[in-house]
C-alpha cells in the first residue's frame, strides 16, 4: 500500500479506533541524558541477569532437566539478595510440580488491593530466551531491588512464572493463572498487574516495526519504542501508567487497549489477571512484530539492548511509585 492509501485508509478507521489508540502525554523524542554511575550500575546488573538465564542456565523447560529448577533458584537467591523472603507457589501440570517465585513488599495498609509486576522465566525448547523473558525477570528483580525501600501504601508483589509458554494450549495451566487464582482465593484484590515480556530488543531502522493490521496504520515504524497493551477493561490503567511513564522516560512509549477479539493482546501473563476481574496490561518490545529471534537460537543476550532496558526500568519504578499513590491515581479503585 502507498502512502496515499495509507493515509486514506486510516483516516476512515480512526473515528473507530481512535479510543483503542488515543493515549496522554508525548512519546519521548529528545536526546537521552548520559548515564551516571546509578544508571550504569543497573544496566550492569540487567545484562547480569540475563546471562545468568540465558547464558548459564540456558533453555528453561521441562524436557530440560533441571533447567526450571535452576531458574528458580537463581531468582530465589536474586531476591534474598535484595532483602526479600521468596515465597515458592507450587501447582501442578501434567503431574508435574511447577513453581512460581513471589517476593513482596507489605503495604501499610494491608486490605488495599495489591500491585503486582510479573515475569515468566520458561522458554519454549528452541531458545535460550534472552529477550522472552530473561529480560522481562531482569526487570522484575531490579525493579524489586529499587523498590525495597519504598514503604508503599499498598502491598507490591513481585512474581515470576512458570509455564507461559509450555502451557498445554490451555492458558490456564500458566503460573499466572495459578498466582491469580491463589490471590483470589485468600481474598486479596488486585489494583493493577503489569506483565514484563520482551523487554530487551530495540531497532531504529525504518520498517522495523511491524503490527497486525489495522494497527500498523496508527503506530511508528521503527521499533525504537516500548509498549503498553491492555484490553478495554484496562483502558484506564493502560492510559495512566502510559501517561505516567511519559512523563519521565527517556525512551520512546506507545500504548493500546483494545477489545480482546484483537487476539494478540492476550499473549502473555496479563490475561489470568483478566480472567479474575482485575485491570491488568503488558509491558513489552512486542515481541515477533519486531524482535526476528524470537523461539529461536538468535535469542541472546548479545542481541539485546540494555540501556534501553536501563531506562524502561527506571521509568516503571516510577510508574510503580504513582500507583501506590492513593490520590490522582486517575483509574478506580478494585
Amino acid at each position: 500500500m502507498n502512502s496515499i492509501g495509507r493515509s486514506l485508509l486510516r483516516g476512515l478507521l480512526q473515528p473507530f479506533f481512535r479510543p483503542y489508540v488515543s493515549m496522554p502525554g508525548a512519546s519521548f523524542a529528545g536526546r537521552p541524558t548520559a548515564f551516571g554511575e546509578d544508571e550504569k550500575k543497573l544496566q550492569s546488573a540487567l545484562s547480569g541477569h540475563v546471562r545468568a538465564l540465558a547464558q548459564d542456565i540456558g533453555v528453561r523447560h521441562d524436557t530440560v532437566d533441571g533447567s526450571l529448577a535452576a531458574a528458580v533458584g537463581y531468582i530465589s537467591q536474586s531476591f534474598r539478595a535484595i532483602g526479600f523472603v521468596p515465597r515458592l507457589e507450587a501447582f501442578t501440570f501434567r503431574a508435574m510440580t511447577m513453581h512460581n517465585v513471589e517476593a513482596i513488599i507489605p503495604g501499610r495498609d494491608p486490605r488495599a488491593p495489591w500491585i503486582v509486576f510479573g515475569a515468566h522465566y520458561d522458554t519454549v525448547k528452541q531458545t535460550r530466551g534472552a529477550d522472552d523473558n530473561a529480560s522481562g525477570v531482569a526487570a522484575l528483580l531490579e525493579l524489586a531491588r529499587l523498590l525495597k525501600d519504598s514503604r508503599p501504601e499498598r502491598t507490591i508483589c513481585f512474581v515470576a512464572y512458570a509455564n507461559e509458554e509450555h502451557n498445554g494450549g490451555a492458558f490456564e495451566n500458566m503460573g499466572s493463572f495459578a498466582h491469580a487464582r491463589g490471590l483470589r482465593a485468600v481474598g486479596v484484590k488486585v489494583k493493577a498487574m503489569l506483565a514484563l515480556e520482551m523487554l530487551g530488543y530495540f531497532d531504529p531502522a525504518e520498517g522495523s516495526q511491524k503490527y497486525p493490521f489495522p494497527f500498523n496504520l496508527f503506530y511508528p515504524t521503527r521499533g525504537d519504542f516500548i509498549g503498553f497493551v491492555g484490553n478495554t477493561h484496562s483502558a484506564s490503567l493502560v492510559r495512566f501508567v502510559v501517561r505516567q511513564f511519559r512523563s519521565c522516560a527517556q525512551i520512546g512509549s506507545e500504548g493500546v487497549a483494545a477489545p480482546e477479539r484483537f487476539a494478540d493482546i492476550a499473549r502473555s501473563d496479563h490475561w489470568s489477571y483478566w480472567q479474575h476481574g482485575w485491570p491488568a496490561l503488558m509491558v513489552t518490545d512486542t515481541s515477533n512484530f519486531r524482535n526476528p529471534n524470537l523461539h529461536t537460537s538468535g535469542d541472546t543476550p548479545e542481541s539485546l539492548d540494555y540501556q534501553s532496558m536501563t531506562r524502561v526500568v527506571l521509568a516503571l519504578s516510577r510508574v510503580a511509585r504513582d500507583l501506590d499513590s492513593t490520590q490522582g491515581a486517575g483509574f478506580d479503585f478494585v
